[in-house]
């Protein structure tokens, strides 16, 4: 073998070692960091003051669309197709952040217990049921929720009340962190008409819905 053939034989192996290496450090290289995001508010409101027993909450599991019913974030583009995002994921599956969001709401705004996890007490027991129909993600548009919810005691017969909650928030940016604090305006607003009625009921008032539909 020739001096000149072992020298491109020598060449000809390192161009497909260093290609080799590229091709491993392309699948090793690090994939975007995720981002986790939360329906839970970053500050709670006061409890509200009032009188009398306190208020105990059974809030049942949230039931949420298939669609959405993961961590991933699901967003309805302008021409309706969806899009799901790998990177940017619920801190929780979403059912379980709207559950705890509509706890700390319930706790710090109208002062509600919630039972769950605890001994139950010999008080009435209100049980509170969320029904969401369509959790939907419009990226620079809105986040938009829209559920049925249910109000009923453990010492009265079939349900006290049922109502139709849709609630529309318009995000301050065109980012995912934007519709994030969106849809926890709407969590809050849900979360607020369930109280009013919660309030009202366990103070001895007539059952009835609030006007629910948000502009």
């Amino acid at each position: 073998m020739t001096g000149g053939l072992m020298r491109r034989q020598t060449h000809a192996g390192a161009a497909l070692a260093a290609a080799i290496a590229g091709v491993l450090l392309l699948g090793c290289a690090s994939p975007p960091p995720e981002r986790f995001h939360t329906l839970l508010a970053s500050d709670s409101a006061a409890p509200q003051a009032r009188a009398g027993a306190p208020i105990y909450v059974d809030l049942r599991p949230v039931s949420v669309p298939a669609q959405v019913d993961h961590s991933q974030w699901l967003l309805r583009q302008s021409d309706d197709s969806l899009l799901l995002l790998e990177q940017d994921r619920w801190a929780a599956p979403l059912a379980e952040e709207l559950r705890g969001a509509l706890a700390s709401r319930l706790a710090a705004r109208w002062g509600a217990i919630d039972v769950r996890g605890v001994a139950i007490p010999a008080a009435p027991i209100w049980r509170v049921r969320v029904d969401v129909q369509r959790f939907e993600s419009l990226p620079a548009r809105e986040a938009r929720i829209e559920s049925t919810w249910s109000l009923s005691s453990s010492q009265r017969d079939g349900p006290t009340l049922v109502c139709r909650h849709a609630a529309r928030a318009n995000p301050a940016g065109g980012d995912v962190a934007a519709l994030a604090a969106a849809h926890r305006q709407a969590v809050t607003a849900l979360a607020d008409a369930i109280g009013t009625q919660l309030s009202a009921v366990a103070a001895g008032g007539p059952p009835g819905c609030i006007k629910t539909e948000q502009p």
